[in-house]
């Protein structure tokens, strides 16, 4: 296997984009990435997605997207995997180039969803649970992520209001992102009031509905500076799945896809999670980035909400979470969330995040969730 290293990012700015098919996304994205290598070849293209047959009725999305950016021939897919298929694209494309079968490969993951209605929307993404013993009881995704906040609160006598600072975070560093989709503050006393959607869930633990696509463009490691001043090399990547259903879970809270997961990525980078400089956590809901945080080893279990309180997930603390914004604040176009991640960690050992730019940044960490917690994929990356 050889050394792969990130060559070139490109990102659309998240929001409503009714005015555009989803395969418009697609192409800005993918062509602000190959601008940004100055890539004259690219050998494979994989897209991530997650909805495009149940809310646009379009598939062969790869191939779709591929021509129109004007690479006819090329090997291209659509690569599914619910809210973790932007991550399963990244590395598909990893794979492709570590493997030697291809020497440039692009990974997009694009989503667009704020174009129908609410109840489609929530019917499109409750498909990544289980469906006759979930979904066809009437869960969502917002209930399902209660039901495990409901049971951390009480198993650990944590207390609400412990999970604003993940919001706050989140909001704070989008602020200064110029493709994240909510540009305002959020405060404490905004947090404790925020309307609730599924107790003990409020509108201010959830990330929102949104548009959004993001592309990246590999290649071996070994000439990767001849395309790019600041390559990124991909140290580490992982796979590990659980079942759908939580109450098929060995540990309800314990993430057990997140832990393996996790726990490869270390290992084949041979780090430790205090080698880590920053981590873009999957904060879909603030109870997600809570149980990634202590599934990854960030914290014990039942103590993730202090990494907030104490200060430590902030630009300047011990392990900034979120750093452009996360899903909360970036907004999470479901299938793009996880090449959103890799674009802004490569930003971020690039040293070109701006006012978010963590300091000395050399290693960062990516963890893409599908369903509530049923296929992790995690990446490191580190600064050449």
């Amino acid at each position: 296997m050889r050394d792969v290293s990130i060559i070139g990012i490109g990102q659309i700015a998240v929001g409503d984009l009714w005015d555009k098919p989803i395969y418009f996304l697609a192409v800005e994205a993918m062509l602000a990435a190959i601008q940004d290598a100055q890539a004259e070849q690219i050998d494979s293209v994989y897209i991530g997605n997650m909805l495009s047959s149940t809310l646009a009725g379009q598939d062969l999305l790869g191939g779709l997207a591929s021509d129109q950016v004007g690479l006819r021939g090329v090997e291209a897919v659509k690569i599914e995997a619910a809210c973790s298929s932007g991550g399963a694209a990244f590395r598909a494309a990893y794979l492709a180039v570590a493997s030697g079968q291809v020497n440039f490969a692009l990974a997009c993951g694009v989503e667009k969803m704020t174009d129908h209605p609410g109840a489609e929307i929530t019917a499109g993404l409750v498909g990544a649970s289980d469906a006759d013993y979930e979904a066809a009881e009437g869960d969502t995704f917002v209930a399902i992520n209660a039901r495990l906040m409901q049971r951390y609160m009480y198993e650990y006598n944590v207390k609400h209001e412990a999970f604003a600072p993940f919001s706050i975070n989140a909001h704070h560093n989008a602020i200064n992102n110029p493709y994240a989709m909510m540009h305002y503050e959020v405060t404490q006393a905004q947090f404790d009031k925020a309307r609730m959607i599924a107790d003990p869930i409020s509108l201010l633990d959830c990330s929102p509905v949104c548009d959004g696509a993001a592309a990246v463009i590999l290649a071996p490691t070994e000439i990767a500076r001849r395309y790019s001043p600041f390559p990124v090399k991909i140290c580490a990547s992982a796979i590990a799945t659980d079942s759908l259903a939580l109450h098929d879970r060995h540990n309800l809270l314990g993430l057990e896809a997140v832990e393996l997961s996790a726990r490869k990525a270390f290992e084949q980078a041979r780090l430790k999670p205090t080698d880590i400089d920053l981590f873009e956590v999957h904060d879909a809901f603030s109870i997600t980035a809570v149980l990634s945080l202590e599934a990854s080893g960030f914290a014990e279990p039942g103590l993730g909400t202090r990494l907030g309180l104490e200060g430590d997930i902030f630009l300047g603390g011990r392990l900034p979470i979120a750093t452009m914004g996360g899903l909360k604040a970036r907004g999470h176009p479901v299938g793009a969330t996880g090449v959103y991640q890799i674009a802004e960690a490569t930003l971020q050992l690039r040293g070109l995040a701006g006012k978010n730019q963590v300091k000395d940044a050399a290693i960062a960490m990516a963890q893409n969730i599908g369903g509530s917690g049923s296929n992790v994929v995690t990446h490191i990356l580190e600064r050449e």
